[in-house]
């Protein structure tokens, strides 16, 4: 295993019964990079999610994360790792507003920490929280009540929530899922400034989205590895071009 592996999916099976539904997957992701993992619907991505977000054990095989087998952990020890995600479902505090649902993800990450002063923690939870409003695109929106938000905002709000923990790993399940053309551009220049200062993997439908801006795509089909490569790579493969014909990516 080379020194810039970040996660490593080894010989990953996961069954729910008698259905596979995934087998025998060995991906590894490296730092800095912006991989996608893409493939037509029941393709396996969401499973595939799942267990490297630690959100499902797989049946079989390991997740291995900076070199320490993390399989089997609960979900928030992978998030303590480093790892963190955002949801193909809006998950937000509605009622709040942006300011509020960030402070409260940066304040999750601190809980337990020796501040010297509960004042200190607020301050710092604060100061955080507007950085990372800035960061996603709704510095001027901290105000703003969460449910009030477009739906694209929303989602960037989910994504500066993700990063409130400061990840070395950020998981996106889908982030341009039931957006506007407009939206779906302004989230892609979101991504591609995340990508910018850590490693980016996205699960994707949208194969013509993620060809342009991925320095490297994975195919799955029915639960096993079609493809691994650069998106020219991806693109000019027979056996993927037959598993997307007709298939309607976008």
């Amino acid at each position: 295993m080379t020194a810039n592996i970040v996660l490593s999916a080894e010989n990953v099976t996961l069954r729910y019964g008698k259905f596979v539904a995934l087998g025998d997957i060995s991906v590894a992701f490296r730092s800095g990079e912006l991989t996608s993992i893409i493939g037509p619907n029941g393709a396996g991505k969401s499973s595939f999610f799942n267990v490297i977000s630690g959100a499902r054990s797989p049946t079989e095989g390991k997740i291995v994360f900076e070199g320490k087998d993390i399989t089997g952990l609960p979900q928030h020890k992978f998030v303590h790792a480093g790892i963190s995600k955002s949801f193909q479902i809006t998950n937000i505090f509605p009622q709040l507003s942006t300011h509020e649902n960030v402070r409260i993800a940066a304040q999750a990450t601190v809980a337990g920490k020796n501040f010297w002063s509960r004042r200190a923690s607020l301050v710092a939870t604060d100061e955080t929280a507007r950085s990372l409003l800035d960061e996603v695109g709704l510095g001027d929106a901290g105000h703003r009540i969460a449910a009030e938000l477009a739906h694209g905002q929303q989602r960037a709000l989910e994504i500066a929530m993700a990063l409130a923990c400061s990840p070395r790993l950020l998981l996106m399940d889908e982030p341009t899922a039931g957006m506007s053309p407009e939206e779906t551009k302004h989230m892609v220049r979101l991504i591609e400034r995340l990508a910018a200062s850590r490693t980016v993997v996205l699960v994707e439908h949208k194969m013509k989205m993620v060809l342009g801006i991925s320095k490297r795509v994975i195919v799955l089909h029915h639960g096993q590895l079609l493809a691994d490569g650069t998106p020219g790579d991806v693109r000019n493969d027979p056996e993927v071009k037959r598993v997307y014909l007709g298939q309607g990516a976008h």
